[in-house]
């Protein structure tokens, strides 16, 4: 399938957001810059593995939510998404909320990334920055100058998981947070309508 994004739009659109949305941990990780590697090259794989396996959209979106689930601190990005107006939902609208997040990041960036088909991800170093670990990778897609993707990750769940992503200097927790704002914005600050709309985006 031929690649005819332009860097720039593919910088906008897509986000391996992949996870790239919860807030910056705040003390010191045993997490080493092996593991983080690791964990990025793994999440490559797999998101290679996924949008190059011929199957349906649906199976694909299926299969993105559980590299989220597994990659990604998943509750971390959408909280951090909601921003203060977590403050005022009730624990059942998290939850629900949270839920409904991690299908429309999945379906979300499932579309994008079936864009990525032809082009590649490759890690080329890893540093330690205060208590997360940053991944570079670089971003070859067909037709198209290569570009900085990076990954910042942390164990601050227990486990490494990444929490942020760049992509050219673009932070995508930042724009992630923008647009679930704005829906919030057109359901009137609703949260029962946001859950809704975002289980109806496609």
């Amino acid at each position: 399938m031929p690649i005819d994004l332009h860097r720039r739009q593919f910088v906008r659109r897509v986000g391996l957001g992949l996870a790239a949305l919860a807030a910056a941990p705040t003390a010191g990780w045993a997490l080493t810059t092996d593991q983080a590697a690791s964990l990025v090259n793994q999440v490559v794989d797999d998101i290679n593995r996924v949008i190059n396996s011929g199957k349906s959209e649906a199976a694909i979106y299926k299969e993105f939510e559980k590299i989220f689930g597994k990659y990604a601190d998943v509750q971390g990005i959408a909280l951090l998404a909601l921003g203060a107006d977590r403050k005022r939902a009730s624990q059942a609208q998290l939850v629900a909320y949270v839920e409904a997040f991690k299908g429309y990041i999945s379906r979300k960036y499932g579309k994008r990334f079936r864009e990525f088909i032809g082009g590649r991800l490759e890690e080329t170093g890893s540093k330690a920055v205060k208590s997360y670990v940053e991944v570079k990778t670089i971003a070859y897609l067909r037709g198209e100058d290569p570009f900085d993707v990076t990954f910042l990750v942390s164990d601050r769940s227990g486990k490494p998981k990444f929490f942020n992503l760049y992509i050219e200097g673009v932070n995508m927790v930042l724009t992630e947070k923008t647009e679930i704002g704005s829906m919030l914005d057109r359901q009137k600050g609703n949260i029962d309508g946001l859950i809704k709309q975002l289980n109806a985006t496609s």
